[in-house]
């Protein structure tokens, strides 16, 4: 997947309150709901980072970029402006076909859409806050939520949005007290199986690479490693 694909697809499926490309930049007003939603990233090879860096400050925002793989030379602009590497982050992908081969257990996995009560505690629990819920409100395609359930007990949710053939996954969320028991696994085939029924071939989503058990989750899944990203921020933002 092209940087700029990738983007377009966060960008559908998790979007930022508002968008403007700016000089040659893609300048993102997150309002509060944290790094994807609001890092500028490039669109010119020549823009200049402090045209983004005041259009970022007009907007209340500390600057922060994203870094696509392969954009090399503007990740060594920002080294030499002083900028450090923030969460860098693997995308996964996976024909759907490969991951709708068993359904979860019966009463395990529940469609919903607007998330309950139950799943927003859940989700703030683990720091999905309502920053957050407001921009899967505002995602504008096809999309829904799944309700992950342990011994009858609301353990687990996720949201899930489809751009251009490719449901992503994001904010999957398991309760502390009912990790390690497969929910994870359950919710994302469960949400492979409502992509299937939307007509999405393909199923994505995106991890921080410190998240050493997601990672190996997504990987024994038959999920592949396809690209990623890095922010960088300024340590005086």
């Amino acid at each position: 997947m092209t940087p700029q694909a990738l983007t377009a697809l966060i960008d559908a499926t998790w979007p930022a309150k508002s968008i403007a490309d700016q000089d040659g930049w893609t300048i993102r007003n997150g309002a509060g709901g944290g790094s994807r939603v609001s890092a500028s990233s490039q669109l010119m090879p020549d823009a200049q980072i402090t045209t983004a860096e005041a259009a970022m400050r007009a907007l209340r925002q500390k600057p922060l970029f994203m870094v696509r793989h392969g954009e090399d030379a503007l990740d060594s602009a920002l080294t030499a402006a002083g900028y450090t590497v923030k969460d860098p982050v693997t995308y996964y992908s996976a024909p759907t076909a490969k991951i709708v081969t068993q359904r979860p257990p019966a009463v395990t996995c529940f469609q919903v859409w607007p998330p309950l009560a139950t799943q927003a505690e859940i989700w703030d629990a683990g720091g999905v806050d309502d920053a957050r819920l407001a921009i899967m409100a505002r995602a504008t395609g096809p999309k829904t939520t799944v309700l992950g359930r342990v011994h009858d007990t609301p353990a687990g949710t996720a949201f899930a949005a489809i751009h251009d053939g490719t449901v992503m996954i994001h904010a999957i969320e398991t309760a502390l007290a009912f990790r390690r028991q497969g929910l994870g696994r359950h919710m994302i085939r469960a949400l492979a199986f409502w992509a299937q029924d939307h007509n999405a071939h393909t199923i994505a989503l995106l991890v921080t690479k410190a998240n050493v058990a997601a990672n190996a989750l997504y990987t024994s899944l038959g999920m592949t490693p396809v690209g990623g990203y890095h922010y960088r921020i300024h340590p005086e933002a």
